[in-house]
């Protein structure tokens, strides 16, 4: 897989502070696997090399809207989240009370976010992209490879790689820039991640290795 910044972007998704901060309602699951994997740590590290080598970097936001409540069946996940309220906003025109709230970039992330550069596609409304922009976005700027990170790997993340792959993108997932939770109940997520990155990704890669594939595709 080639890795230019002409023709290959970075797409994180859900940097938000509900499965990133201790804050966040996802947290009791997923911040050991957060704290083993240096996963914050990975995905700055990420945005400064591509920011720093001139690829362009989108992201895919996971947002729940006070209409949302109206739907007739969730799978067990949302169920949870419409529970819990997780990435919730005011409503689709509204930003009240986004600052600081789980729906919010992750502090530490805003600076690339916010730079007037990155790419914010509409939010995915269940797991995947096949709900927002994001493919019309790359698409319109002639993207025709993906750095995936983000969170979650096994859900978002995982079908964030199969939709891009069936839209005939070619796809590197940075492994270690991404976490999963460890439910007691349905186990952990992130080795089922790893496992269906292997057999679906044109690449799977370290931190290191994308950051070093960024810098040698400046030019």
């Amino acid at each position: 897989m080639n890795i230019g910044k002409r023709e290959t972007a970075v797409v994180f998704i859900d940097p938000q502070n509900e499965v990133l901060a201790e804050t966040g309602l996802a947290w009791p699951l997923v911040h050991e696997s957060l704290r083993e994997i240096n996963t914050i740590e990975n995905m700055e590290r990420i945005f400064e090399a591509a920011k720093a080598n001139g690829f362009e970097v989108f992201i895919s936001p996971h947002y729940f809207y006070p209409t949302d409540r109206g739907w007739k069946f969730n799978g067990p996940l949302e169920a949870d989240e419409a529970e819990s309220g997780m990435f919730a906003r005011r409503g689709t025109l509204n930003l009240d009370g986004l600052e600081g709230s789980g729906a919010d970039w992750l502090e530490r992330f805003k600076p690339y976010i916010e730079d007037g550069r990155t790419i914010v596609a509409a939010p995915h409304r269940v797991w995947g992209p096949e709900t927002n922009d994001l493919v019309l976005q790359l698409r319109k700027r002639r993207i025709t490879s993906v750095i995936l990170g983000g969170m979650l790997a096994n859900i978002c993340v995982e079908s964030h790689l199969r939709e891009l792959l069936e839209q005939g993108f070619e796809v590197a997932v940075a492994k270690d820039a991404t976490a999963a939770p460890k439910h007691p109940e349905w186990g952990y997520g992130y080795e089922a991640a790893l496992i269906n990155y292997a057999f679906l990704a044109h690449a799977v890669l370290t931190t290191d290795e994308t950051v070093k594939a960024m810098e040698q595709g400046n030019s």
